[in-house]
């Protein structure tokens, strides 16, 4: 039976975040669910646990972010402003370029970890979730982020 990971060697888990493979219903972007979700969380709770905060607005956010040319921290003041997610997709959507390239982006996206560096920051990262036998299962940090939410058994 494959390994699971051990519960809380990655810390906290939300397991109420949207699935990183969620496309955004506005945009078609992936991740960009998962961040207005971050946000809404600091919203609600003023703060991400640990285990989140130290990749919010960094990591995949930011990449999102840089390759929207936006600045993560205006995503996250659309979200606390604004009421509606129809009023934060609207927001978003005047702060975005008008082709946000989707295709581009979703690709490179999954894709993140498939580099040798890349695959030897996965294999880490699982070895110390008591998984290192999945390492050839979970091929990408998006995997690795399904798989530490429970949405990859």
């Amino acid at each position: 039976m494959p390994s699971k990971p051990i519960p809380g060697s990655s810390g906290e888990v939300l397991t109420t975040l949207p699935s990183a493979y969620l496309p955004h219903g506005a945009t078609g972007l992936l991740h960009l669910p998962r961040f207005i979700a971050k946000a809404k969380h600091v919203k609600a709770h003023g703060a991400l646990p640990a285990s989140y905060a130290k990749n919010y607005k960094r990591g995949m956010d930011r990449f999102l972010c840089m390759h929207l040319g936006v600045d993560p921290a205006a995503v996250e003041k659309i979200v606390l402003e604004s009421a509606t997610d129809g009023e934060i997709d609207a927001k978003l959507q005047a702060l975005f370029p008008a082709d946000v390239r989707a295709p581009k982006w979703n690709r490179e996206y999954v894709q993140k970890g498939m580099t040798p560096s890349g695959r030897e920051f996965l294999k880490e990262a699982l070895t110390n979730m008591g998984c290192a036998d999945r390492v050839e299962q979970i091929v990408s940090v998006v995997d690795l982020i399904e798989f530490d939410e429970g949405r990859i058994e």
